[in-house]
Order: C-alpha cells, then structure tokens, then sequence
C-alpha cells in the first residue's frame, strides 16, 4: 500500500493545482454523460421533427467528447511541469522512474476512479433537472421519463478511461526523457527570449485583415454560410501568429523606445512579458478564441431563442398556408371547397385571405439581365425570380394595372436593374413599370437570397416561361393559399386538422399552420439554446480553468524575479504596481480581442440567423451586447479570485 498512501498524499499536498482540475473532469464527465444519455432517451424520439433535435443533440455529444478529451490532457500538461522539481527530488532521495512510474500510475488511477464515479453519480442526478430544462425551453407539453442510460455510462467509461490512459502515457514520456538534475529544474525553466519574427507577424496581420474583411464585405447570406467558416479559421490562425509573433514585435518596438521602457513600471512589465512570451501567448490565445466561442454560441442561441415570435412572424405571415404543386383547376377547386366546408363545420370564418400563382426560377443578375440558371445556386450572386400573373398582382394590391403581351411590371432587389428593356433568359421584355414594393414579398420575401418579383400579362406568358425553364425542379408553378381563421381557437384547430387530414389525399399539396409550426419552432431553437448554454459552459470551464493554472504558473515564475527586483532598489508600491499592470495586461488582453472578434462578426452572424429567419438586427444586437457585459462580469470575478492566488505566490 505504499505507492496509493503516496498518490492519495501527493494529491493532497498538490491540491491547489489537483483538485481544480479533479472538478474539472467531474464536471466535464459528468456534462458528457447527460448529453449522451438525453440524445439516447426514447423520450426524445416521440416529438414532432425530432430528428433535427437529435441530430443537434448528437453533434453537441461529440463536441462535448471531443472538447474534453483535448481539454482534459491539456490541462494535465500544467500539472506535469509543476510537479517536475517534485520528482527529481524522489528521485534524490532514492526512487528510480519505475518507482515513479507506480506512483503515477496510482495517481492517474485514483485521480480517474474519483472523477469518473462522482461524475457519472452527478450525471445521474442532475441528470433530470437537465432534461426538465431542455423541455421547459421546447416547451414540449408531454412528460418524458428520464432513465439511466446503460449505453451512455459505458461510453462515458470508454472515452474518459481511454483520455487518462493517454495522460499516464504522456506522463511517463515526459519522466523519462529527462534526468534528475532536469527534474529538479524542470518546474523553474523558463523560455529563452524570443526572437522577432517578422514573418509570422505579417501572415498573422493578413490572416486577420482577410478575415475580418471577409465577415464584413460578405453581403449575401448564402455566401455568409460558406465564408464564415473559412473567415473563422483564418482569425484563428491569425490570432495565435499574433499573440505569439505579433505581441513579441509589439513588445520588442516598446523595448526600443527607450522614454517608455526604462521606467521601473515599464521596464519589469515589458522585460518580464517579452522573457517568456511564446508559452504564456499560447495560453492567452486559446483563452481568446475560447472566450470568442463562449460568446458567439451563447449570443446567437439566445438571439434565436428571444427572437422566437419575430421568427413566426416571418415564416407566417397569416395563421394558415395551404400550397398546390403544378396546379390545375380541378385540385385548385377541390382544396377552395375542403377549406369553406370545414370551417362551416367548425362554425369558424375566415377573416383574411390572399391567394396567388406564382412561378419560382433560380438566376443571376447583371445589369439588365437575367440569366436562369440550372437550379444550383452560386452562393455569391444567387437571385430568386419570382413570377405572378397580372390578375394575382391586381387583387393583392387592389389596382387595375393593364399590361399587354411582352409588357411586365419589374420589382427588382434594391439597386438593381434600371432601362425600359429587361432580358430574362433568353426572352426580352418591356418594363411598363419599376415598382418599389410589392406585397407578395410578405409572402414570398428570401432571407437567403435577393428576390427579383416580375408581373407577367396573363396565365399563358407565365406557363411559357415555365415551360422553359422546367428543368432540375426549375420551372415548378405553385398556387399558394393564406387565411386567418376567425372563430373558436378549438374550433379553429380542428377546421385546421380537418383541412390537413383531407387535402392530404390531393397530390402535389403542401399545409402548413402556425399553430402546429409553433411546436417544432421551440423544439429546434429551444434545443439550440440548451446547446449552446451547454456547450458553452464546457468551454467557459476550460477557460477558467486555463487561466488558474496560468496564474499560478506566472506566480512561480514572476516570484523570484519580483524578489531580485525589490533587492535591487525597488520599492514594494512599486514592485506591487508592476505586478498589478502586467497582471491586468496579461490577463484582460484575451477578453479585449475576443470582444473586437465578437463585433467584427456580428454582420456575418445576422446573414447566418437570416437564414433561420431571424432578421431583427437591433435585438441580436442587444442580446449580442447582453452576453458580452454578462461575460465579462462573470471575466472579472475570475480574475479577482484568481489574482489572488497569483499575489500570494509572488509575494
């Protein structure tokens, strides 16, 4: 029993850097496992369009695993380091690497047997109150059981033994590449002034300047989709160049002014940042980018969320949408009738009505011209033409236009297309009238893509050009009906069951109701917003996490040198005051760029959240702005707590 007595006292005299990180892999286990086992509940499998939420709650388990494999053996290559001057000193005092590879072996157990139990029981537990919280906020009516889900505990058993594994291997790797006498200095190496590197500075700026310009030139949402990931990698990759090359040349050009730097503030604070800049930019970067992800999930899942009406507003312009495919007269009649019959039968009226024929073309514009293309859509100038006839144009507008054959009204995306001759495909036509709205865009208006509404004389021009173009699902003429029952909400609810039920058997129909919509709506954005708390919470735990162990970390370090400083001349205000300047510089640094990647995105984030109709610009804003002050708050009380620790050290 020697070696366990030793792990279980090693941990305990190491408990200021173990026992965070044992809560860490608690808390990350125990996450994993409610994720995975609510992804497995049958529960979840009853709910209307669920196989969007589990897609989503599936992709959230693996990020969860994944997120924390990486973390967990990061975090662990803190406490490797720390512990090195401890291991040399066993190794003085008689213990060879296989007496220490035991007692790692003891700790990695222990460590392993304590956070995988105590995680898996949290999970269990806690494990309800999380599913009660997902369905408050899908709003599903019906109660689900919540069970312990035997295939997720042994996948929780699975991915964590196989993460400590692979620490303990890691470990004894880093045991035995180096000697005693490195061991006993192995806490206390620090890094050897970097060199400026020019380069790497100067692919870092392009990197960020293209992303950033990406995200804010980026006009089309469907092009949004696209370049904001490939805009996404490249600020990452622009903000490790400069937080590890591009902060060095920084701190290199304050070196040489020499006004500023030889100053005993100045000089401690640039002298001690730039000595070990390249290990402590990366761990300033990964709590940037972290802290940018942080952000960006919270801030759009809550927008989504908060933004629910506006998004059913947009998507229901009237209560009730019943759509034919390629119709004629007979199905057009047999679906008019289904409707007046069953709200006559529920005794329920309709209140408003529109009806149109409309024609969808996929295209893009240049100049004067239109030119349909195959069906694909070129994600940076795709337009949708939409094409109606003359007499739908008159009874939703409630004019008297006249047009003649080859005449047509043109209502084009703002800025766009001018003349009295417009070309659409390879047929020319005469603009009678550019109008400045029009109210099919109420019913018909893309988030996703500029739409060009184009009048055409009669039935028969509008059925030409869909012959034309009737190719890869171009071409498709559809008749759209939307109303707003009047009467009884029960009533209503079964006139809409009612017309459901029957004019399913019509082909080629489409229906839709808000009220029934409405349900699935909460369940995907509501399931979004667990999501993202969820996940986002997995990575604010990382990020605190990263930031204790930094502070301690730059404590031993900054300790010896702040010691040297107060025998060579300086006063204790001012050895405090430098201590308190790098500290504040060091720490809030990460959090400033974060907020800057934060607000160059938002453009880019709103083209996203168009795109899941959501375009109430000024409430993503303040929900954006909302998230930021609750996360710096929350920023700063890790930095008080955490600077404490860093003080005591030095001092």
């Amino acid at each position: 029993m020697f070696y366990p007595k030793l792990a279980v006292t090693n941990i305990r005299k190491n408990r200021k850097s173990y026992f965070p990180y044992i809560l860490t892999c608690i808390l990350t286990i125990m996450m994993f496992y409610t994720m995975d086992a609510i992804c497995k509940n049958k529960g979840v499998y009853e709910m209307r369009g669920s196989d969007a939420m589990i897609a989503v709650l599936n992709m959230a388990s693996w990020i969860t695993g994944i997120f924390a494999a990486i973390f967990l053996f990061y975090t662990n290559s803190f406490l490797i380091k720390q512990r090195k001057k401890e291991f040399g000193v066993y190794q003085v005092l008689g213990m060879d690497k296989r007496n220490l590879m035991k007692m790692l072996l003891c700790e990695t157990f222990l460590t392993a047997v304590v956070s995988i139990g105590i995680g898996l029981v949290l999970g269990i537990l806690l494990g309800k109150l999380f599913f009660l919280i997902l369905l408050k906020m899908i709003r599903f009516a019906t109660p689900l059981s919540f069970a312990i889900e035997g295939e997720s505990i042994v996948r929780t058993l699975i991915l964590f033994g196989a993460v400590f594994a692979v620490t303990f291997c890691f470990n004894l790797l880093q045991l035995r590449k180096v000697d005693p006498v490195d061991l006993l200095h192995g806490g206390n190496v620090g890094e050897r002034e970097p060199k400026t590197k020019w380069l790497l500075t100067s692919i870092g700026t392009a990197t960020i300047a293209v992303g950033y310009g990406i995200a804010l030139l980026t006009e089309s949402p469907l092009a949004s989709l696209e370049n904001f990931f490939f805009a996404v990698i490249l600020v990452i990759i622009g903000t490790y160049a400069l937080f590890t090359a591009g902060s060095i040349a920084f701190l290199k050009l304050l070196k040489r002014n020499k006004n500023y730097y030889y100053k005993s503030n100045h000089f401690a604070t640039v002298s001690g940042m730039l000595y070990r800049m390249k290990q402590n930019a990366a761990g300033l970067a990964n709590i940037c980018i972290m802290s940018t992800i942080v952000l960006v999930l919270i801030s759009v899942t809550v927008s989504l969320y908060a933004g629910m009406q506006d998004i059913l507003g947009l998507r229901f312009p009237m209560e009730y949408h019943v759509a034919v495919y390629d119709p004629d007269q007979e199905r057009v009649s047999q679906m008019q009738q289904i409707v007046e019959e069953e709200l006559e039968r529920e005794q329920a009226q309709v209140e408003e009505k529109e009806e149109l024929v409309s024609l969808y073309l996929v295209g893009t514009v240049s100049g004067n011209t239109v030119s349909v293309s195959d069906g694909m859509m070129n994600l940076g100038g795709t337009h949708s033409i939409v094409v109606t006839t003359l007499d739908c144009y008159n009874f939703m507008e409630d004019k008297n236009e006249t047009l003649a054959e080859g005449e047509i009204l043109l209502c084009p995306a703002k800025g766009e297309m001018q003349g009295n001759t417009v070309t659409i495909g390879d047929s020319n036509f005469h603009v009678k009238k550019y109008l400045d709205s029009i109210k099919m865009e109420t019913y018909e208006d893309s988030a996703v893509t500029p739409n060009v509404y184009v009048v055409v004389s009669d039935q028969n021009e509008l059925y030409k050009i869909a012959d034309k173009y009737a190719f890869n699902g171009q071409g498709s003429i559809v008749y759209h009906q939307y109303f707003n029952p009047k009467g009884e909400k029960d009533a209503c609810t079964a006139a809409m069951n009612a017309i459901y039920e029957r004019g399913a058997e019509i082909d080629g129909t489409y229906f839709e109701w808000r009220e029934n919509s409405e349900e699935e709506f909460y369940q995907l954005y509501g399931g979004f917003l667990f999501i993202g708390v969820f996940v986002g919470f997995l990575f604010l735990m990382g990020t605190i996490l990263i930031i204790y162990y930094k502070q301690i970390s730059e404590g031993l370090d900054d300790r010896a040198c702040f010691q040297i400083m107060s025998k060579v001349g300086m006063s204790r205000k001012e050895v405090k005051k430098t201590i308190h300047s790098q500290v504040l510089t060091v720490f809030f640094l990460p959090l400033g760029v974060a907020v800057v990647h934060v607000a160059v995105a938002f453009k880019v984030l709103t083209k996203l959240m168009a795109m899941l109709n959501l375009t109430n610009v000024p409430l993503e804003a303040a929900c954006t702005v909302g998230t930021v002050a609750v996360f710096s708050i929350f920023y700063v009380i890790v930095f008080l707590l955490t600077s404490k620790e860093y003080y005591r050290i030095v001092k």
